[in-house]
């Protein structure tokens, strides 16, 4: 099993990402620069990451649990759709689907404060 956060930061037209992946009781944490148009393209961008930087840590039968707070990213994994993202979300679903089990979660905030910090970070770096 592995947990995958993701977060994204956006201010003055610049973006960032931070991804935190917790697997066998570690973490690993990663930030980047990103160049998204809008904060939810860059929550679209975070995620999309944060699956790429999966790919080589993960089975491809290996239990991944996805954690977001964006609430479009969330809805539009659910419904597959996005009027507004959808290229994003295509990109998104190829690397999903190259996983057997991805559960995907909306939490709070609050609960998303280490992919979220580091996000931060890369946006004020």
């Amino acid at each position: 099993m592995i947990k995958l956060y993701t977060d994204a930061a956006f201010k003055d037209g610049h973006s960032a990402a931070g991804i935190l992946i917790v697997q066998n009781q570690k973490q690993s944490q990663l930030k980047s620069k990103l160049s998204a148009f809008d904060n939810h393209q860059a929550e679209f961008l975070a995620a999309i990451l944060g699956f790429e930087k999966l790919k080589p840590l993960a089975h491809a039968e290996e239990a991944i649990f996805f954690y977001t707070d964006s609430k479009i990213l969330y809805d539009s994994l659910l419904k597959n759709y996005s009027k507004s993202y959808a290229p994003s979300l295509n990109q998104l679903n190829i690397l999903i689907y190259q996983f057997d089990s991805v559960f995907i979660n909306w939490i709070p905030d609050k609960e998303n404060k280490g992919a979220h910090t580091l996000a931060l970070q890369a946006l004020n770096s």
